[in-house]
């Protein structure tokens, strides 16, 4: 299995045994990092920041992709609840838009949205899904590509067939990819959950 960038092309070429496809794997392996960016949730996305939270509308880290949870963990740390554009709104109407300590949040115009607008300045902690680093020839490996190179090979299979016109191999590299998927997702909930599951605790007396 490919362990960096320049591999993991020199397979897919090979694979797909026409030389075409070297003016655009770059292509086709962009398309598959952005549909795993889509669907892939592993413990390795997660990423841990703070900032100054002094403003109704913050600047989202650079590599945000979604969030996990968000925090004030000035004073007695409390978790902030995520709302709709529309409950923000309401919120604002109804509540005059009173500065005070922020309880909920909308991601707006890609900044986060707190209200009631901080009255004073407070931590905000950041717990979020971060944007999985594209490869390229600069930045040779990830931790996709190490730990998951499968993933990379046949997603960058599937995202070629259409172009290339490999209909009949198309649902063998799909099959392998979505298998790919399914494992690097179970992974994540193995290694944070024990993979046992929810457990019943039966009192005896």
């Amino acid at each position: 299995m490919p362990s960096t960038y320049s591999e993991l092309k020199d397979q897919v070429i090979n694979f797909l045994n026409n030389m075409a496809a070297e003016q655009t794997v770059d292509t086709f392996i962009d398309l598959a990092e952005a549909d795993m960016s889509r669907r892939v949730r592993h413990w390795r996305m997660e990423k841990r920041s703070t900032a100054d939270l002094d403003t109704q509308y913050s600047t989202l880290p650079t590599d945000f992709y979604e969030p996990i949870r968000l925090s004030i963990t000035s004073g007695n740390t409390h978790r902030l609840e995520l709302v709709s554009q529309g409950e923000m709104m309401d919120k604002r109407m109804r509540g005059l838009n009173t500065a005070a300590r922020p309880k909920y949040y909308a991601l707006t115009d890609g900044t986060i949205e707190v209200y009631p607008t901080p009255d004073t300045t407070y931590t905000l902690e950041m717990v979020y899904y971060s944007k999985i680093v594209p490869l390229d020839s600069i930045n040779t490996s990830n931790w996709l590509l190490t730990y998951f190179p499968d993933a990379y090979l046949y997603g960058t299979l599937m995202h070629s067939a259409p172009y290339l016109g490999e209909d009949a191999r198309m649902q063998v590299w799909s099959a392998l990819y979505e298998k790919a998927i399914d494992g690097i997702n179970a992974d994540s909930d193995k290694a944070k959950f024990g993979g046992s599951g929810h457990r019943i605790k039966i009192r005896s007396y």
